[in-house]
């Protein structure tokens, strides 16, 4: 099992500063990647960057970026530039985001999700293989003046499009917020699905929010990373079954986050990530790994654990 930390954009209370802090710490402490996640505040590359100016070793990944507001040429030249100016590999991952995001923050259309992703990643894959002197599409007068960033291509999936797209262009396949059962379930549709294009099946990983020794604000972070998955199609069934029923109606009749929050019990922090004391993180990351995950992306909790230290530094060793 791999690890890497995810620092991502919250959009609640923490200090915007907070996603350079957790990428710091994961340096300082010997991980190997920090994906730079996107969010109405940071974007994704610019923050890639800035982590690279902050540590000295991490390769980065930047996003999972939305693919209906971003054109295949903007997203390979920003991986390359991050790749650049920092000196280190540079990857990115790609997702179709949601309605909330691509047109109530950005106001652009999301139209044919699964297609402009499976578009978008054969081209960006094209793209970031190409060499400096070559033309940057075909027919164009520019040229490639970068070098390949190095990193890998990653597409971030859930539905039987994403997947499929995933395995016939991306070098890993990206889960979000899952539990161990589905990952056994996505694992063979990945498998399958690589295997009826004649290719090698991507890794797959997941990013997994983690608090280790939680203390309440942390608890309650975590608990907010879920409310926003409840009336989701997929997700909603498992946490039904994870006994959180009610709170999924709740969610399903459009009760506000707040609402939804003081539905959750403590233990549902459990369901989808690596939350308890680390002798119960260690049985989970096992879990993880017997379902057939390569790799975990930790999402450090934050609240009442700056930079996600305490948790960070006890899976370090992990």
């Amino acid at each position: 099992m791999d690890f890497s930390v995810v620092a991502v954009a919250r959009e609640d209370d923490s200090p915007v500063e907070e996603p350079l802090r957790v990428a710091v710490v994961a340096d300082r402490l010997g991980y190997r990647e920090v994906w730079a996640g996107e969010g109405p505040t940071w974007d994704s590359f610019v923050l890639a960057a800035a982590i690279g100016r902050a540590t000295e070793r991490v390769a980065l990944t930047a996003g999972p970026v939305p693919v209906s507001v971003r054109d295949p040429v903007s997203i390979a030249r920003s991986t390359a530039s991050v790749a650049a100016v920092t000196g280190r590999p540079a990857g990115v991952a790609l997702g179709t985001s949601s309605k909330r995001v691509v047109e109530g923050v950005h106001g652009r259309p999301r139209v044919r999700p699964a297609a402009v992703l499976e578009e978008t990643a054969a081209a960006v894959r094209d793209q970031m293989h190409g060499a400096p002197g070559e033309a940057i599409v075909p027919g164009s007068s520019f040229r490639r003046r970068h070098r390949p960033p190095g990193g890998p291509l990653t597409v971030a999936a859930f539905g039987d499009r994403a997947i499929a797209t995933a395995a016939a262009h991306a070098d890993r396949l990206l889960l979000d917020l899952v539990s161990p059962e589905q990952v056994r379930i996505l694992r063979t549709k990945m498998l399958d699905a690589a295997a009826r294009v004649g290719r090698t099946p991507p890794r797959l990983a997941s990013w997994l929010p983690a608090a280790v020794a939680p203390d309440a604000e942390s608890l309650t972070q975590v608990l907010r990373s879920i409310v926003g998955y409840l009336a989701v199609p997929g997700y909603s069934d498992m946490f039904i079954a994870a006994g959180l029923g009610e709170a999924v109606e709740l969610a399903a009749g459009g009760a506000d986050p707040d609402t939804l929050l003081r539905a959750l019990p403590a233990e549902a922090a459990g369901t989808v990530g690596l939350v308890g004391d680390l002798d119960t993180v260690r049985s989970r990351i096992d879990a993880y790994a017997e379902a057939g995950l390569d790799e975990i992306a930790l999402v450090p909790a934050t609240a009442g654990d700056p930079g996600g230290e305490r948790t960070l530094t006890a899976l370090a060793a992990v």
